[in-house]
């Protein structure tokens, strides 16, 4: 009785422990270092050495694999749309009696042998649909790429961890070398093939999102 108590009250502790470890980060997304983090020892020189990549009309702006570049997040997004449909059809069918021998076909004083049918359907419907997003802020992205033309593949992330929570933001996307503002930013509008991830985990994300008997009840599974 005490041991399963005990094994009972143990589970509960490691379920709570693990439930406060912030989430890890995705592989992906991981920093990518240069091939050589410092020059060969090269005595050319006391001021000018080879290796560095300082010239002397150079700037400081991200050309390599490694260097780092500040993204200023700028995006707006608005999206309606709206449809409706309405469908209508009537039809009716009259057969009379057919006459026989110059007169109807009759059956215990009843006409027999005609018809009638009517049929009518309609169908009515619309949707009416706004989403409208927006996201502000900077995220810190490395070089992962230099491409044969000059430009540059950009990747990274970044995870704050709250109280109630955490969120993250992921990007990646392909860069030119001339929109690298001489501050090392560049507008995330400027960002070819940006993919743009923006997710929360903790009690406030699970609040806000729908339970799954609604999300099956709401989903093209429910029949009715």
């Amino acid at each position: 009785m005490y041991f399963k108590q005990g094994v009972l009250l143990m589970s509960i502790v490691v379920l709570t422990a693990c439930g406060g470890l912030p989430p890890e980060s995705d592989p992906l997304y991981t920093p990518v270092r240069p091939a050589y983090s410092e020059p060969l020892e090269v005595a050319d020189g006391a001021i000018y050495r080879t290796g560095f990549g300082i010239t002397l009309f150079d700037d400081r702006k991200a050309r390599r694999v490694g260097d780092i570049i500040t993204v200023l997040l700028s995006e707006s997004t608005q999206a309606s749309k709206s449809a409706n449909t309405s469908v209508a059809k009537d039809s009716a069918l009259d057969i009379g009696t057919p006459n026989i021998y110059g007169g109807p076909v009759m059956h215990i004083g009843r006409e027999i042998l005609s018809a009638s049918a009517d049929a009518s359907r309609s169908f009515s419907g619309g949707s009416d649909t706004t989403q409208s997003n927006s996201i502000n802020g900077t995220i810190g992205v490395s070089v992962v790429e230099v491409m044969s033309n000059g430009n540059l593949v950009i990747r990274g992330e970044k995870l704050l961890t709250l109280n109630q929570g955490s969120e993250r933001i992921q990007l990646s996307g392909i860069i030119r070398e001339a929109d690298v503002a001489p501050d090392n930013t560049v507008m995330s509008t400027q960002i070819a093939d940006a993919k743009i991830t923006y997710t929360g985990e903790g009690a406030l994300s699970d609040a806000n999102s729908m339970g799954w008997a609604s999300r099956f009840f709401n989903s093209g599974w429910w029949p009715f």
